[in-house]
This record gives C-alpha cells, sequence and structure tokens, in this order.
C-alpha cells in the first residue's frame, strides 16, 4: 500500500522520527495516520525512557505571568546547549511556566512528596474510611487510590497538561526527549500569586 509524502512528513513532525520510520509506521497501519502516530509515539516514549539515565546540565530558566497577579518560574534542562537554544526546547520551558502558573502543583514529581506528608494524608483518608465503616482490606485499597489521586493533582508531572488535558504535563515532556533525542528534566519551579 502506498502512503501519501504529506502524512510522512507530518508524522515526522510530530514525531521527531526519521522519514523512513515514519513511513515504515503508516505503511504497517495500512495508512491510517492515527494508528501510526499512536504507534510512533509509544515507540519514542520508550526511547525517552532509556535517555533518562542521561546527565542533563544545559538548559533555560523561563517565566510566565499571567495578568500581573501569577507568576512562574522554571528550570528545565537538557543535555546540550544546542538543544537548549532550538525553538522547541524552549516553547517547552515556556509551555511548563505557563502550566505552574495555571496549575499550581506543589512538587515535581511524586519523589518530591515529603514522607511525612504523605504519612499525614494516609492517616486522614484511613480515619475517613473508617468512620465510614468501610471493612480493613477495602479501606485500604480505597486509601491508596485517594492518595495516588491527591498527590496527582498536587504533582508537576503528573498533572494534566493545561493546553492539552489528554496527556500529563510527564508525558508532554517524554515526547519532547524522544523528538529532541535529549533528557529532559524539570530541575526547580517556583510560583507567586499576588497576595496570597
Amino acid at each position: 500500500m502506498s502512503v501519501s509524502l504529506e502524512d510522512v512528513k507530518k508524522l515526522k513532525e510530530l514525531t521527531g522520527v526519521g522519514l523512513s520510520d515514519a513511513k515504515v509506521a503508516l505503511t504497517e497501519s495500512e495508512g491510517d495516520f492515527d494508528k501510526a502516530l499512536t504507534a510512533m509515539r509509544k515507540k519514542g516514549l520508550t526511547k525517552a525512557e532509556k535517555k533518562g539515565e542521561r546527565e542533563a546540565r544545559e538548559g533555560l530558566i523561563d517565566s510566565y505571568v499571567h495578568s500581573g497577579r501569577i507568576g512562574a518560574l522554571v528550570e528545565v534542562n537538557c543535555e546540550t546547549d544546542f538543544v537548549a537554544r532550538t525553538d522547541d526546547f524552549k516553547s517547552l520551558v515556556h509551555d511548563i511556566a505557563l502550566h505552574i502558573s495555571a496549575a499550581a502543583p506543589l512538587y515535581i514529581s511524586l519523589q518530591d512528596v515529603p514522607a511525612e506528608e504523605t504519612t499525614r494524608k494516609t492517616a486522614e483518608f484511613t480515619e475517613k474510611a473508617q468512620a465510614e465503616g468501610k471493612p480493613a482490606e477495602i479501606a485500604a485499597k480505597i486509601v491508596e487510590g485517594q492518595i495516588k489521586k491527591y498527590f496527582a493533582e498536587q504533582t508537576l508531572l503528573e498533572q494534566p497538561f493545561v493546553k492539552n488535558p489528554d496527556i500529563t504535563v510527564g508525558q508532554y515532556v517524554k515526547e519532547h526527549i524522544a523528538r529532541l533525542g535529549e533528557n529532559i528534566v524539570v530541575r526547580q519551579m517556583q510560583r507567586i500569586e499576588l497576595g496570597a
């Protein structure tokens, strides 16, 4: 089956793969662009996972200010100065600053959540489940789900991305890792709100 050059180019742009990989993906999916895109994103995310071990010391600091009332500052690192200067990387960093301004995450990743905070919320949710008369084994599963949901809402990389709620900020970063071919790390963030 033949695939159009326009689709091949479009798939290449969206995923960051080579033209031949894009053509193979479209051929394997029998010309179904969405199916090919999904397959290539999975492949790209797998590559991104492998790049996650590499050291990221270059990057950018960017800010976003909303209506002079809310501001966010973020440091995002990559491996080389070359990638840090690309429009794609600059756009990623700015989008993350915008997201921080809008969604007010407290932590960058789940690993940043202090153990005492996890313990405190677990005790709170457990007490609530017991007060509702739930059996112990069911209460434990409920509490586990509530903890996961609560901290996902508080954590930057777990939050649904404000510009595309179908993916998390973490997935958005991984797409850029796959596209740019370098490890990317959100190193630090700060959000300020007028009068808060």
